[in-house]
Parts: C-alpha cells; structure tokens; sequence
C-alpha cells in the first residue's frame, strides 16, 4: 500500500537537500517506493572522525534526513513535521565506500508520527540502527 500523500521522487528529495547539511555531507537519495525511502552517505574526508571511520553524527544526520523526508510526504498538504527524539545504535565501523540507510514507517498518526531506519554498509552488514519520533503540526 502507497503511504505518501504528497508527490513524491527522488528528484523531488534531492531538490530539498539543496543548500542543506544533507548536501554538504553527500548524501544521495537512491529509491522510493511505497512505503520507504533510500538514500546513502560517503565514507569521506568530510564524513569521517579521526580514526578514519564514519562519523556516528553523521550516521545520524543521515537517519534524521531519511525519517524526517518520510514523515513530510506521508504528512497531509500544508501540514509541516518536525522531530522530536531520535535514538541510534552504532553496530559496526565502516571506513570506506558508502553507507546505504533505509527507512520506512513503524507508526503514522495524527499528531506524531514514528520511523525506524537501518544503515548498512557496502557489504550489507548493519552498521546502525535509529528512531525518530515526528510531531505532525497543522497549518497556522
């Protein structure tokens, strides 16, 4: 079943990343369909710690990017979503290539909405789990 209640593609998402930390960082939204999103991250000198592995903030800019992109296009026209929580575990340490995230909806409602999201890496191993929570506001 079809989730989204606005246009929805991935020229569409990454119009929306236009002069945004997502850009900045590289993230590339990759697949939609009807009840998720795909996008994925560089393991590069901007995305790194100094150990040389992904930054976990940036595991999480791409998790919030995913959940927060998902709950505006299931959101109704004219009503706006903003997070309020988002938690993530860090499984594995990726050094290289590119970290691919996937989201899809663990509960849509009135007033909140709940994502979960899975990063993995080149190999299709975990590498981190997340959840954010979403406020749905109505038009003022």
């Amino acid at each position: 079943m079809r989730i989204w209640k606005q246009p929805i593609t991935v020229e569409l998402l990454t119009a929306s990343g236009v002069n945004t930390a997502a850009a900045h960082l590289g993230i590339e939204f990759l697949e939609v369909g009807d009840d998720f999103i795909r996008a994925r991250v560089p393991v590069d000198h901007r995305t790194v710690q100094p150990y040389g592995l992904l930054h976990g903030g940036v595991s999480v800019v791409l998790a919030e990017t995913l959940g927060s992109c998902g709950a505006a296009f299931t959101a109704p026209a004219g009503y706006r979503t903003v997070g309020l929580d988002i938690n993530a575990n860090h499984l594995k340490g990726t050094s290289s290539g590119w970290v691919t995230g996937i989201t899809r909806p663990v509960h849509i409602g009135r007033t909140t909405q709940v994502w979960q999201i899975e990063l993995s890496n080149d190999a299709g191993e975990l590498t981190c789990v997340s959840r954010i929570t979403m406020a749905v506001l109505a038009p003022k």
